[in-house]
């Protein structure tokens, strides 16, 4: 990935197509259609920076295989630091002065909710959206040229109340969330799981910002209210903050720690992976360093591939999973739209997703699909447990 001040640009140059190519279209060329995508290289969520590299190195695989219809993918990637006026910034300039087709996977949830009237003012594509806020599954019509594709984080938070309800009824709950969007979503979530036992259950709520330097605080509060259960709503370096202090008080909570914080890599390894044990999470990608999948086509296809294109990657980072697989389904909505690379054909290829969908890591039972009625291709997870090496599926 070549960089030029704050951007982080991949050229991958073109293959020659036949002479019937359709007219000209925004970003894309004979030889190649031009992708744009705004992510954190840099700042409080560059852990997620791997994502965009990921998909860089897919790409070039794809390309190596000879491209979509015969154009090769140019992703250009900037740094945005993670902060929403830097994406504004970065995403007006890939669509204005790049000319991109497309935009793709940018991350988070802010930087996101920050572009997303503009994207829609100018009509660009916005592909599998990195985030999975409610806030990007609500009536299509309102925000018709962006597309998530992970299930909501309310969705995640639903699905922990009802395990809650089944394993540990009589729980007293504390719950550390991030004060934004993001947060918002895991205890709203975990409110319609619990339905009306949410009030009686939860004991404390604390919040953090992501520009405090620590938790502590919050954690030696939430552990004298009497909990024995933590609720934890947060992004990686906080929930490595918070396994390590609950360790090291001797607080010892069932500790629920949403998807996006409960990275083995990052976060588990930097907190010790002997004080994560027992964390519980949610999954939809198989995990690469279990060895149950070893046999697996599609395991062993990610595996051939980081072998190759992604030799930088460490299978225990859950983020080169999840940029193959969201690389990987760009390229199925690419080959959809077929010939016809305009921005509303795109569109349309990626609205359209049947419910055969099939995509190699995702996990058995989670299925994909999409209608322009209903733009969440996926719509449930698995819950997991870590054992102290990994993460392990729990009973359905």
């Amino acid at each position: 990935m070549i960089r030029m001040g704050c951007a982080a640009a991949v050229l991958l140059a073109g293959l020659s197509v036949p002479g019937w190519a359709q007219k000209a279209t925004v970003g894309v060329t004979a030889s190649a259609i031009k992708i744009g995508q705004s992510a954190p290289f840099s700042g409080p969520a560059s852990a997620y920076g791997q994502i965009s590299t990921a998909e860089s190195d897919y790409f070039k695989m794809i390309n190596d295989q000879g491209g979509i219809n015969g154009r090769k993918i140019e992703l250009i990637a900037v740094d945005d630091g993670y902060s929403p006026p830097k994406t504004i910034e970065v995403v007006r300039r890939l669509i204005e002065e790049d000319q991109v087709a497309i935009l793709f996977q940018t991350i988070g949830t802010a930087p996101n909710a920050a572009i997303r009237r503009y994207v829609n003012q100018k009509k660009v594509p916005d592909i599998w959206l990195g985030s999975g806020a409610s806030m990007f599954v609500i009536d299509p019509k309102l925000y018709p040229w962006s597309i998530p594709f992970q299930p909501s984080y309310r969705l995640e938070g639903e699905m922990y109340g009802k395990y809650i309800l089944r394993h540990k009824p009589d729980a007293k709950i504390a719950i550390l969330y991030q004060d934004d969007d993001l947060g918002r979503d895991y205890v709203n979530g975990l409110k319609d799981g619990l339905g009306d036992k949410y009030a009686k259950m939860v004991v404390k709520t604390l919040s953090y910002e992501i520009t405090d330097p620590t938790i502590d605080s919050q954690i030696l509060q939430l552990q004298s209210s009497g909990a024995d259960l933590l609720y934890d709503a947060s992004t990686p370096k906080f929930a490595a903050m918070s396994i390590r202090k609950v360790s090291d008080i001797g607080w010892h909570p069932l500790h629920i720690i949403d998807s996006n914080g409960a990275l083995v890599n990052p976060a588990l390894v930097s907190a010790g992976l002997d004080k994560s044990v027992g964390v519980i999470t949610a999954q939809y990608l198989k995990d690469p360093t279990d060895p149950g999948w070893a046999d697996d086509a599609g395991m062993k296809q990610f595996q051939a591939w980081r072998a190759k294109y992604a030799p930088e990657s460490d299978a225990a980072n859950p983020v080169w999973a999840y940029g193959y697989t969201m690389a990987q389904a760009l390229v199925l909505v690419l080959q959809r739209a077929g010939d016809d690379l305009s921005r509303a054909n795109i569109m349309k290829a990626a609205t359209s997703l049947p419910d055969t969908t099939r995509l190699p890591m995702v996990l058995p039972g989670i299925t994909i699909s999409t209608s322009p009625t209903d733009y969440r291709p996926m719509k449930s997870m698995r819950l997991s447990q870590f054992d102290g090496k990994m993460y392990r599926l729990l009973p359905q």
